[in-house]
């Protein structure tokens, strides 16, 4: 017993060694994976629902999708993000399948940058001298606390000023944390390079004999792969990689060889393909479809170089070339020429690996969703979403506006296909208002940009109007059908006036629709004018009325209907309004309705009364005697 105690005691300081090591090298991991975090959702936020555009734009032109998936991808640091991005967008219907192919393979070469990034740790390293030393200045060791201070500064002082001043600083912060973990990686391995110790030595030859092994090989694929898996990086495996090799080579150049690190480079290329996998499990099927393609892409890579090199490292030709060492700037190197190489190769697969998803994942019949957006966008990319909740906003103003004018327009000529139409759309745009309502819900509750926090106001601020003009259009065609019913006749008087006031209405429509659809303030602030002059038609109308109520020109049951159809008029005016108003105040970061119509108003308003005095001059009602 006393043996072992201290067979146990001597071998201690090793074990603590090698204990610390591990807790270091977690801590850098973590650190890593929070600092390309943070850099991820600096950019995001930067970028906002333009990354959504660039996405967009992706068509059956699969270089094109290249180009836009490596780009979008070496931007924001993380093929998972834009794969998962990618997902989302399709799960809504926003995108097809086939428009995604050329992007999924354009994220595998994206992600490649990072390694070249964390391979600064080792710039004029060694006893480099001369010119080459001057290389240290470049190691992250030295410019990253620089970049951290600079970071913060930008987050304490700057980021009330302007939003985008904290963008830039969790972005600086994220790349100095992750260069931070990339050191401590470094770091934690750094007892290997005790040369002395010969445990240490034997132990760690041992390790990589191992993997030198036809079956060693294997389970480094597997092993890397289920690493990666765990991580959900393979920017971080790579840099955990890079971290060994940059200990490793103090001991023996050629200790972690080509034999080595290559499959196990291949198993972080499937790994990384797992989050996209996982966010697509509660999505529908053409959402899995997208994930499974990527996984299939990067299999079918993996095989296409995996297959050749096993066969000249293990079958006869047992290429000695695989047995040199590796080092970090070798692993960026095979990193990206792994992912480019065999991106243009598959490229002309892609309707292959198209009908694999369809095969893997089958057709099923499945429910019609409304205004929906994938909950994986939500979660993932809320800037994405909280676009994709303006372009369904602006189906819903479209539908809404489409659906008055068809009511307007059959006023005196009630059709029972006519007012079904009126009736389904109203009850589509209900589902709008509610779906829409709750993404933003949703959405607001996640860190935003300034830009996208006045966005989601605005949004949040008009689709109750929208969907109350929806309602008045199914008053309206309710006035229609009573008036063909109880076959009554407006006077030829109140036809005029009530020509006079339509037109203005579908005016302000226009001008309403114009300026949300493209956001336009200037638009905007023509529609209060005409608002003003609508309610001076209506109440002169109304006057008019009674003119006529008194001379016996008109009876008491049309003041009933012409009353219904002008409290309507009236109302889609104020929700015109208010439509504008916020997107007038929006700009302002306010919603002070009352206070803008009263600025406008009464406060001399050049603009303004230029405006109401032109609408006054092209719709006139005569007052009657």
């Amino acid at each position: 017993m006393t043996e072992i105690l201290n067979a146990i005691g001597g071998k201690m300081p090793l074990i603590v060694q090698i204990l610390t090591s591990a807790a270091t090298l977690l801590g850098g991991l973590a650190l890593f994976l929070y600092g390309m975090n943070m850099m991820t959702n600096g950019l995001e936020k930067m970028a906002g629902g333009k990354l959504e555009t660039i996405l967009k734009k992706a068509s059956s032109n699969k270089f094109k999708g290249i180009a836009l998936g490596a780009g979008v991808t070496a931007v924001i640091q993380s093929s998972s993000a834009t794969t998962v991005m990618i997902v989302g967008l399709v799960g809504s219907g926003i995108m097809a399948l086939p428009q995604t192919i050329g992007m999924l393979m354009g994220t595998n070469i994206g992600t490649t940058i990072t390694p070249w990034i964390t391979g600064l740790a080792d710039l004029g390293g060694g006893e480099s001298a001369g010119w080459l030393s001057s290389l240290k200045l470049l190691k992250p060791d030295f410019f990253a606390p620089i970049i951290a201070v600079i970071g913060i500064i930008l987050i304490m002082f700057f980021a009330k000023k302007n939003r985008i001043n904290k963008d830039i600083g969790a972005l600086f912060l994220g790349f100095a944390i992750l260069m931070q973990g990339m050191e401590l990686m470094s770091s934690a391995v750094e007892f290997l390079t005790d040369t002395d110790n010969e445990s240490i030595v034997n132990t760690l030859i041992s390790i990589v004999s191992f993997f030198d092994s036809w079956y060693g090989v294997i389970l480094a694929l597997i092993l890397a792969t289920l690493f990666t898996t765990v991580v959900q990086s393979s920017s971080a495996s790579v840099g955990v990689l890079q971290a060994i090799v940059m200990a490793t080579v103090k001991i023996d150049p050629d200790l972690v060889s080509f034999k080595v690190a290559i499959p196990i480079i291949l198993g972080f290329n499937i790994g990384t393909c797992v989050t996209a996998v996982i966010s697509s499990l509660g999505a529908n099927r053409n959402a899995k479809r997208v994930a499974i393609t990527h996984l299939v892409i990067k299999i079918f890579a993996v095989a296409l170089c995996f297959v050749p090199f096993f066969i000249m490292t293990f079958i006869p030709l047992n290429n000695p070339w695989f047995a040199h060492g590796v080092n970090v700037w070798t692993i960026a190197i095979f990193h990206t020429l792994f992912n480019v190489v065999t991106t243009f190769i598959l490229l002309p697969a892609s309707k292959l690996f198209e009908k694999i998803a369809f095969w893997l994942v089958k057709d099923k019949q499945e429910k019609e969703k409304v205004a929906y957006i994938d909950p994986i966008l939500i979660s993932q990319s809320p800037a994405v979403a909280l676009s994709e909740c303006a372009n369904l906003t602006v189906e819903m103003c479209a539908l809404s506006k489409g659906t008055l004018d068809l009511s307007i327009d059959s006023l005196y000529n009630y059709d029972p296909k006519t007012a079904q139409s009126i009736i389904d759309n109203e009850a589509l745009i209900d589902k709008y208002e509610d779906h829409i309502g709750t993404y933003l819900v949703q959405i607001s509750s996640r860190a935003l940009s300034n830009a996208d926090s006045k966005k989601s106001s605005k949004l949040l601020h008009t689709i109750g109007d929208f969907e109350r003009l929806s309602d008045h259009a199914l008053n309206i065609v309710n006035v229609s059908e009573e008036l063909k019913n109880k076959n009554i006749v407006f006077s030829d008087e109140a036809k005029a006036e009530i020509a006079v006031i339509t037109d203005a209405i579908k005016e302000i429509l226009n001008i309403t629709s114009n300026a949300f659809v493209n956001d336009s303030i200037d638009v905007a602030k023509r529609v209060e004018p005409l608002e003003q002059v609508i309610d001076k038609l209506i109440a002169t109308t109304k006057m008019n009325h009674i003119t006529r109520l008194q001379k016996g020109a008109c009876t008491i049951e049309l003041g009933f209907v012409l009353s219904d159809l002008l409290n309507n008029y009236e109302r889609i005016s104020d929700h015109c309004s208010n439509i504008a108003v916020a997107i007038i105040e929006t700009s302002h970061n306010s919603f002070g309705t009352h206070e803008y119509l009263n600025h406008v108003k009464n406060d001399n308003n050049e603009m303004f009364q230029a405006e109401y005095k032109s609408f006054a001059d092209k719709y006139t009602i005569s007052v009657q005697q």
